[in-house]
Order: C-alpha cells, then sequence, then structure tokens
C-alpha cells in the first residue's frame, strides 16, 4: 500500500505523533464496519458513474463524498487511480485509513501501489496551499471529455486538477470564442485550456507559483493550444492587476479562484476571503471591458458572500449548477457569474 501523505489543507506535512497522542481511538470493531460501509459505497458508485463518465471520456471523478456520516473521508478516481482523503479526527488511529484504503482497492481491483492515501487538516488564516509533501514528480495523464490534463497524486495535497469545476470549465468554454481571457490564481491552468480550446482570441494565465506556471504551459501543450496569444505571467495578482491598469489591458473575460489566505502585494498584506473578496473583484472590474464576463470561485466552507455593492450590472450565483453529479457536497465549492 502506498505510503500516507499527511497534510493540511495547504500541505504542510504533520507529524504523526499528533495523530497519535489522542488516545481516544475508534475500536477496531467499529473501523472493520467502516470499511465494509465504505467498499460497499465505492464499488455501487463505481458501477454507476464509470459508465456515465466513460460515454462522456471523463476519467477522473468522486466516487464517495463523505456519504456517510462516520466514515469522514473523499475517494477520488484519476484513470485507474484512487487517491483517499481521511478528514482527521482525534478519535481515528494511525490504523483507520490504511484499512479503509485496503478495503477500496480490494472492492474495485485497484493494485496497492495505484492507491494514494492522505490526510487532510483545515486550513488557518495565514497558510499557503499547495505547498509540496514530496518530491517524486511523476505526472500521469487524465481525461475531461475532450481536454487532457497532466496529474501527480504524490508529491501535493491536491492533484493539480479541481473536478468539482468540471462543469464550471463547460460554461466558460461556451462563452469563450472571440474573447480575451484573464486566469488570476491560475494553479495548473486548467480553465485556460477550456477556453482556449472553446476559441479564445487571446488569454493571460497568471499565478504566483512557477512551478504551477509551467505545469500550465505543459497542460496547454498536451492540448496542442499553442502560441503567441497564449501568455502565462508569474506574478503576485496584487502587482499584475497594478501593471494591467497602468498599461490600459482589457479583458471580455475572466475566471477568479483565489486560496482563502494568502499574502499578496509589496507591503505582504494579509488576505482573508471573507473579510476581502468584495475588494478583490472590484480591482479586477478597471480592466474588464463593459459588458465582460467574469466569474469568481471559492471552496471556503463558510464562505460568507458580500457582493450586493458591487459596481457590476448583473451578479447572479451559479454554484447549484456548477456541481457536478458525483459530488455529494453540493457546496464543494461556490461560484458566481458577474456582469461588468
Amino acid at each position: 500500500m502506498s505510503s500516507i501523505l499527511i497534510a493540511n489543507v495547504t500541505g504542510d506535512i504533520i507529524s504523526m505523533k499528533n495523530q497519535t497522542e489522542t488516545g481516544h481511538f475508534i475500536t477496531p470493531e467499529k473501523t472493520a464496519e467502516h470499511a465494509d460501509m465504505l467498499s460497499n459505497r465505492v464499488h455501487a458508485r463505481f458501477r454507476y458513474l464509470s459508465k456515465r463518465f466513460k460515454r462522456m471520456n471523463i476519467d477522473c471523478f468522486r466516487l464517495y463524498d463523505w456519504d456517510i456520516p462516520e466514515v469522514r473521508a473523499v475517494v477520488d478516481w484519476y484513470a485507474g487511480h484512487i487517491v483517499i482523503a481521511e478528514y482527521e479526527r482525534k478519535q481515528t488511529s494511525p490504523e483507520w485509513l490504511p484499512q479503509m484504503a485496503r478495503a477500496v482497492s480490494n472492492s474495485l481491483g485497484v493494485p496497492p501501489e495505484k492507491v494514494h492515501m492522505k490526510l487532510r487538516r483545515t486550513r488557518k488564516p495565514g497558510q499557503q496551499r499547495y505547498s509540496r509533501i514530496d518530491s517524486r514528480g511523476e505526472r500521469i495523464e487524465v481525461r475531461e471529455r475532450d481536454l487532457r490534463f497532466l496529474i501527480n497524486l504524490t508529491d501535493f495535497l491536491d492533484t493539480g486538477l479541481h473536478s468539482d469545476h468540471r462543469d464550471t470549465r463547460m460554461m466558460i468554454r461556451e462563452l469563450a470564442e472571440g474573447k480575451d481571457f484573464l486566469n488570476l490564481f491560475a494553479y495548473t491552468g486548467a480553465f485556460t485550456c477550456a477556453v482556449a480550446a472553446g476559441g479564445a482570441t487571446s488569454t493571460v494565465t497568471v499565478d504566483k507559483s512557477d512551478t504551477y506556471l509551467k505545469w500550465a504551459r505543459d497542460n496547454m501543450e498536451i492540448n496542442g493550444l499553442k502560441g503567441r496569444q497564449h501568455v502565462f505571467v508569474q506574478s503576485d495578482v496584487g502587482r499584475f492587476l497594478e501593471l494591467a491598469r497602468a498599461e490600459g489591458r482589457r479583458y471580455t473575460l475572466a475566471f477568479i479562484d483565489p486560496p482563502s489566505f494568502f499574502t499578496y502585494g509589496r507591503k505582504n498584506i494579509d488576505f482573508d476571503i471573507n473579510r476581502d473578496h468584495q475588494q478583490l473583484i472590484e480591482s479586477v472590474m478597471p480592466v474588464m471591458t463593459p459588458g465582460s464576463v467574469l466569474f469568481f470561485s471559492t471552496n471556503h466552507q463558510r464562505f460568507e458572500p458580500r457582493m450586493d455593492r458591487l459596481p457590476a450590472k448583473d451578479i447572479k450565483e451559479i454554484t447549484p449548477s456548477s456541481i457536478p453529479e458525483d459530488y455529494r457536497n453540493r457546496k464543494i465549492h461556490r461560484c458566481w457569474k458577474l456582469i461588468v
């Protein structure tokens, strides 16, 4: 069985000692019961979803989304690989996650070397997301309809592709033809790929991480999406927007998916999604042309939107239609469409 990547949602390594000092573990009998329940649920979901998604040429999807209250985990399918992530709690013994992983492996006939275990903790203010937790550098290719993406199942807590935004990418792609697209906090550029494939005139992909920006270039290249019209910018988003405003750049379609907490700008200002999302959106609007479309999304589970004062012509929450059927958690993210 693969080793456990013990990390919080920012990807920082957590000491195994913290996991074993609680003294209030779930009994072996209960753990076995949880394994049976998870095995049965995952097997049934795979039989149903794999047939549906195969017809759509989709081979990465969620099999289990904390459906059973006692079994605090998610299970994702990635083209023959399994990623199982436990939401850490004091009552769980170190053996709980490996036993769940064995149950899923046996249920689906996936060899142990293709089962990847991860442990998630709640991200705290000031912590960065997407930090590295291994250095194997192994990537595999997965399909999402007519697009292909490179993912890494071992080196980071997140794999490089947020499948919960699969349908959001389709929405934006349908608006892409002839548009000048701006992708902020772009991660590995999946939205840029979708918009470029949809016929955008140009794309600008912005992320602070050089690692993820290179990854975004690779995703574009494996989809045959090349050319000078596709620009990649390694930059703090605040600084990029300052320069774009000064130079009079304008875009007609944009996607913003910021971390819940981060620092930005020359003065290392702290950003909190609940406190600062309105200001962030307002800072993007001056680089958008009148009548352009801007999408904003967050995966903060306790997000409190304050958008009523934004100077937009129309603001509509599109969360229900943006979340795919394989995600039981209908608030895995929240998403808005704004007409500037």
